[in-house]
């Protein structure tokens, strides 16, 4: 079909027209989003403006510690089997496992008929010998003696010896009041002279009688077992109504209060130890919990297999976490540099082999490269680059560039 050559010409120029149109438009558009994003690539229009969350840790000034790690070993100060130390029958375990008992409290009793009875029998040979040494005096040549002083000092003597006795029986004098009564006037009738060596022999056997008491009161006080010091009762291997006999371990008495940890430390870093030192601990019992220690003591011995001294740490244990033989991570302060300016270490980069920071100066992250001095886990010394007190990056500073806009999402820690 042919079309007229008029009409071909009008839809000719009605196209050109339009796409003339179109490209107008686009074109537009095109300089309209170059405004809004300011050169940005398309898809990131505007987002110049953003500002970049990051966080903040002040520039400090403090003692810059280096400290060495160790393995170590928990122990107890006080660990003890707890043994009878005489023969007898279990009467009563006032005792169970893992119980908490104090100082002096009774844990273990023991039948004691036989032992009160020895004790008895002891002192009914002593009184005998007493008032054989009693009667010897009485018939003693001092009595007798023409000395009227001599005779009036040892009747004297006797009377108050004789008073002491009575008073004693009735309740009125303690026994050791009684004891030192009667050592007194015992060497007053001596003295008075006459028949010494009478009175000496009667006195010999007096001595030995008191020792006889002394030795069947102490074993009746050891039936009844009682703590040596405050602790935990663990390990119990006896029962009621059990004979055992002395020297036989009944429990194990553990105080968790006061602990030591061993560490090992190469003999080429024993000179920086120090005894008092401030000392952390990590235990694999409390993952991210820290304990506090001091060096108590350093061992004048060098292992000579692995060239290790002995540290010994002291640590208080109030709550008894830590067990006697836990394994221990020791930090200890080797070096102390006092007076430095400290950066923490999350806040250092490096970029083409040089150390840099981020500093923050009015909502912008600013770029300084450091000079870099001494550093630990934890913080480095900065020697030249950052002053006291500014705001440095720690977190989100990675992609970060010069003059960013960034939003500060925590408040830094102070200088101390």
């Amino acid at each position: 079909m042919a079309y007229p050559k008029n009409f071909l010409t009008v839809f000719l120029a009605v196209a050109a027209a339009g796409l003339m149109m179109y490209l107008f438009v686009i074109k537009k558009e095109d300089i309209s989003g170059e405004k809004r994003g300011e050169g940005a690539a398309p898809g990131q229009s505007g987002k110049k403006h953003m500002k970049i969350p990051v966080k903040v840790a002040s520039v400090l000034r403090s003692d810059l510690i280096i400290t060495l790690r160790s393995p170590g070993e928990a122990a107890t100060d006080r660990l003890i089997g707890v043994k009878a130390e005489v023969e007898g029958v279990v009467k009563s375990l006032n005792i169970r496992e893992s119980q908490h008992v104090e100082k002096g409290d009774l844990l273990v009793q023991l039948e004691d008929v036989r032992y009160r009875l020895d004790y008895e029998n002891a002192q009914a040979i002593r009184l005998k010998a007493l008032s054989e040494l009693i009667l010897d005096q009485q018939f003693s040549d001092a009595t007798r003696n023409d000395n009227a002083a001599g005779a009036k000092k040892a009747e004297q003597a006797e009377r108050l010896f004789n008073e002491t006795g009575r008073l004693y029986r009735k309740g009125l004098i303690s026994r050791a009041e009684y004891e030192r009564r009667t050592k007194i006037y015992e060497r007053e009738l001596i003295a008075s002279g006459g028949r010494k060596d009478a009175v000496m022999a009667a006195m010999k056997g007096l001595t030995q009688a008191e020792i006889n008491v002394k030795k069947a009161l102490l074993n009746l006080e050891k039936t009844k077992i009682r703590a040596p010091f405050s602790g935990i009762v663990t390990d119990i291997n006896v029962s009621p109504g059990e004979n055992i006999t002395a020297g036989r371990e009944l429990f194990t008495l553990v105080d968790l209060h006061r602990l030591r940890v061993h560490a090992r430390v190469l003999e080429s870093e024993i000179g920086k130890m120090r005894v008092g030192r401030g000392v952390s601990l990590k235990f694999s019992a409390y993952p991210g919990k820290v304990f506090e220690g001091k060096v108590k003591a350093i061992s004048p011995l060098v292992d000579p297999e692995d060239k290790t001294c002995r540290v010994i740490v002291a640590v208080e244990n109030p709550g008894e976490e830590i067990k006697s033989g836990m394994h221990a991570e020791v930090d200890i302060p080797a070096e102390i540099h006092e007076n430095r300016l400290l950066v923490p270490q999350d806040a250092v980069l490096t970029r083409s082999g040089r150390k840099l920071i981020f500093v923050v100066e009015d909502g912008l992250a600013k770029w300084r490269y450091i000079e870099a001095g001494l550093e630990n886990e934890d913080y480095v010394e900065v020697v030249e680059g950052v002053a006291e007190g500014e705001a440095v990056v720690i977190e989100g500073h990675f992609t970060l560039a010069h003059d960013a806009r960034v939003r500060v999402e925590n408040t830094p820690e102070q200088p101390r």
